[in-house]
C-alpha cells in the first residue's frame, strides 16, 4: 500500500467512527501519519475530557484504522 492509500483509507476509517463522536459532542482530527506504522490524531470537543477517551481511542479508534490498514501498529492522541 503506498505512503497515499494509507492516508486515503485511514482517513476513510476516521469518517466511520466521526458520527459516533459527533453523537457525543467529540471528534476527531487526523494530525499526522509517520512511517505508514504510526498514526497520531487529536480527539476534540466532548472527546477530550471524556473518562473513556482512552478506551475509544484503542478500542474504537485504533481497531478501526487497522480494519482499513493492518500495517498500522500505533493510534496515538496527540493533545493540545
Amino acid at each position: 500500500m503506498t505512503s497515499e492509500e494509507v492516508r486515503f483509507n485511514v482517513e476513510r476509517a476516521l469518517e466511520e467512527i466521526r458520527p459516533f463522536l459527533r453523537n457525543d459532542g467529540g471528534d476527531i482530527s487526523l494530525i499526522s501519519i509517520e512511517d505508514d506504522r504510526l498514526v497520531k490524531v487529536q480527539l476534540e470537543g466532548a472527546c477530550v475530557g471524556c473518562s473513556v477517551n482512552t478506551m475509544t481511542l484503542k478500542s474504537g479508534v485504533e481497531m478501526t484504522i487497522k480494519r482499513y490498514v493492518p500495517q498500522i501498529e500505533t493510534v496515538l492522541n496527540i493533545e493540545k
